[in-house]
């Protein structure tokens, strides 16, 4: 038995196209999503607080945040099982931050608190 799941790990982890959507990729969303769903309750605190403020975000990016534990861990499971068929078509992710850790990954350099210029200064 250990040595067929072995082989199915290292049959997984062959090397692929980097950023394709594939079975080790979906392998290890499905890893990731099991193991570190508790980031779903920080990353939308900061995601919530990019787009609303800190004042609104804070406490609706916990909230939804305690919300996705759940689903993040479930759809987890699902994945880390399916990883070796194409379901859903392509090895699509599910849930979009494709990985809790992408709440963080912002190419924004603006924060909530950053001033904006107004239209009359530019």
């Amino acid at each position: 038995m250990g040595r067929w799941l072995t082989l199915a790990v290292l049959t997984l982890l062959i090397a692929s196209p980097a950023g394709a959507q594939t079975a080790p990729r979906k392998f290890g969303r499905g890893l990731a999503g099991m193991t570190t769903s508790v980031l779903e309750v920080p990353g939308n605190i900061v995601a919530e607080s990019r787009a609303r403020g800190y004042g609104e975000g804070i406490p609706l990016g916990f909230a939804k945040g305690l919300g996705m534990i759940i689903p993040r861990t479930l759809v987890g499971v699902w994945e880390f099982v399916s990883a070796p068929f194409p379901l859903p078509a392509g090895y699509e992710p599910i849930l979009s931050p494709e990985f809790p850790w992408s709440y963080f990954e912002s190419g924004r350099t603006e924060t909530p608190m950053t001033p904006k210029r107004s239209k009359r200064h530019p």
